[in-house]
C-alpha cells in the first residue's frame, strides 16, 4: 500500500499535488449513476420538476460550501478528516462519530456495489447474477489498496470517462424530448422543495467526513481559496449535472424507475451500449475506492484511539480493506431487489447523523480553536483533548435528538410535520440546535494552543 502515513500525520516532506487534482477528483466522485439516481427521487417522491432543479441547486451549493470548508482543513493540518473529530469528542470519544461513519461508507459501497453489479453484468451478459457485484469488488478492493495517489489518478480518467458518457446520454434525451415535457410533476411548493434540497444537501454532507483525507498530502502553504473552490466547483458542478439528469430521465419516462442501468444503455443505442456500461462502472470506481478507504482510515482511528497506536502494516491495512468490501458486496446482493427506497431512506438518514458532527466539527475548527491544533494530542487520552469531551458528545446527541420530530420518512414520521405541512425540516433544526447548543459551551471549557503544534519527523 503506497499511502505510508495512514492515519498519521504527513510531513512536509512527504507533501505534494496539485489543487486541480481536488477538482477532477470530486467531479469524477459526482457526475455518476448514484447522483443520478439521487436526482430522480426527487420527482420520484412528489416534487415538480423545475421545484426539483432548484431545490437541488440550493442544496448542492450549500452542502457543497460545507463539504469544502472541511477539505481546508487537509493541507493546514496534514491528517485525516475523523481524526481531527478528536479536538471536539475526544480521543476516544470520537469513536462515536466514526462508528457512523463507517456505517455511512459501508451503505453507499453498497449501493454502489448494486448499479455496478449491473452494468458488468450487462458487459458480460450475465443478468441477475452475483457476479457483476464479485468482480466489481475485485476491481476496487485492488485500486483502495493501492491507497491515494492512484486514487486521484483513477479520478482523472473517470472524470473523462464520465464527462463523455453522461454528456452523450444528455445529449440523446434532449434530442428525443422536448425539455417542457421532461419537467413535469405537481405544482411545487416549499415542502417539495425542501425535500429536494435534503436529498442533494444530504448527498454533499456524506464527503465531509472524508473529504479533508484527500487534501492533506498538499503542501501546508496551500491557499486556501485554492483548495476550496477546486473541491466546491468539483463537488457541485458533479452533483448538479448528474442530478438534473436525473431528474429529466424520470420526467421521460420508461424503465428508469425499475431498472436505471439498463435504460442507460437503451438511451444510448445498441452500438454505444457497453460503452455507458463502461462508464457507469468507472464513476462508480472513484466513489466506492473513497467509500473502501475512508472505512480503513476510520477504522484504523478507532483502533488507534484505543491503543495509542499511529501506524499499522501493510497486510492489517489490506485485511480490513478486504473484510469491507467482501460485507458490501454481500449486503449489495440483499439489497438490490429494493434499491430506490432504500436509497432514499438511507440518504436522509445520513444527514441526520452528519449535519450535527459537521456542525460541531466547523464551528470548533473556525471559531474556537480559530484554525490551531495541538496534533501530538490527538493521540493521547491524558493530553490536551481528553479521553471524551462531554461539550461535543452532549451537543451531538442533542442534535441528532431534536431532529426526531421532524423527520419525515416512509419508516417513521415525527410528530411536528403534519403541522409542517408534511414538510422535513429535520436537518436545518439539527443544525441549528447544534450549533446553539455547542458555540456557547466549548467556547468556554476548549483548550485552544497558542499555535498549532506539529508532531516531530
Amino acid at each position: 500500500m503506497k499511502d505510508k502515513y495512514s492515519i498519521d500525520w504527513v510531513p512536509d516532506t512527504a507533501r505534494h499535488g496539485q489543487p486541480f487534482q481536488q477538482f477532477t477528483l470530486w467531479l469524477s466522485a459526482n457526475l455518476q449513476i448514484t447522483a443520478i439516481v439521487d436526482g430522480a427521487l426527487a420527482v420520484v417522491f412528489g416534487v415538480h420538476g423545475v421545484t426539483a432543479l432548484l431545490g437541488l441547486l440550493l442544496g448542492n451549493l450549500l452542502g457543497g460550501a460545507v463539504m469544502a470548508l472541511h477539505a481546508v482543513q487537509g493541507p493546514r493540518l496534514g491528517l485525516p478528516q475523523m481524526i481531527t473529530s478528536r479536538v471536539q469528542f475526544g480521543v476516544k470519544g470520537a469513536a462515536l462519530p466514526l462508528l457512523l461513519a463507517i456505517l455511512m461508507y459501508l451503505g453507499f459501497a453498497t449501493t454502489g456495489t448494486v448499479l455496478s453489479g449491473q452494468a458488468i453484468n450487462r458487459i458480460l451478459g450475465t443478468d441477475g447474477s452475483p457476479l457483476g457485484m464479485v468482480v466489481f469488488g475485485l476491481i476496487t478492493g485492488v485500486i483502495a489498496i493501492a491507497g491515494y495517489n492512484v486514487i486521484h489518478k483513477l479520478g482523472r480518467i473517470a472524470s473523462a470517462v464520465s464527462i463523455f458518457g453522461f454528456g452523450f446520454l444528455a445529449w440523446r434525451l434532449l434530442s428525443t424530448h422536448p425539455l417542457d415535457t421532461l419537467l413535469v410533476g405537481p405544482t411545487g411548493d416549499i415542502g417539495q422543495l425542501l425535500l429536494a434540497m435534503s436529498l442533494s444537501a444530504g448527498w454533499q454532507l456524506t464527503f465531509a467526513p472524508y473529504v479533508a483525507d484527500y487534501s492533506r498530502y498538499l503542501p501546508a502553504d496551500t491557499p486556501t481559496g485554492k483548495v476550496f473552490w477546486p473541491v466546491f466547483l468539483g463537488t457541485t458542478i458533479g452533483a448538479q449535472c448528474a442530478m438534473s439528469f436525473g431528474v429529466l430521465v424520470v420526467g421521460a419516462g420508461g424503465s428508469f424507475i425499475k431498472n436505471q442501468v439498463g435504460f442507460m444503455g437503451e438511451l444510448a443505442g445498441p452500438v454505444l451500449a457497453m460503452v455507458i456500461y463502461f462508464a457507469i462502472v468507472a464513476g462508480k470506481l472513484t466513489v466506492n475506492c473513497l467509500n473502501a478507504y475512508g472505512g480503513l482510515m476510520c477504522s484504523l482511528t478507532i483502533v488507534s484511539g484505543m491503543s495509542g497506536a499511529r501506524s499499522f502494516s501493510t497486510k492489517a491495512r489490506s485485511l480490513v480493506i478486504v473484510l469491507f468490501i467482501a460485507l458490501s458486496v454481500v449486503l449489495a446482493v440483499f439489497a438490490s431487489h429494493d434499491f430506490l427506497s432504500n436509497f432514499k431512506n438511507f440518504v436522509l438518514l445520513l444527514l441526520v447523523a452528519f449535519v450535527p458532527w459537521s456542525a460541531v466539527n466547523l464551528i470548533d475548527y473556525y471559531l474556537i480553536s480559530c484554525e490551531k491544533v495541538d496534533i501530538p494530542a490527538l493521540y493521547l487520552p491524558d493530553g490536551r483533548y481528553g479521553t471524551y469531551n462531554l461539550p461535543a458528545l452532549v451537543s451531538y446527541g442533542v442534535g441528532i435528538l431534536s431532529q426526531v420530530p421532524f423527520i419525515n420518512q416512509a419508516m417513521y414520521t415525527g410528530f411536528a410535520v403534519k403541522l409542517l405541512g408534511n414538510t422535513d425540516i429535520s436537518w436545518i433544526v439539527g443544525l441549528l440546535v447544534t450549533t446553539f447548543v455547542y458555540y456557547p459551551w466549548a467556547k468556554r471549557t476548549t483548550r485552544v494552543p497558542a499555535q498549532t503544534v506539529y508532531l516531530t519527523v
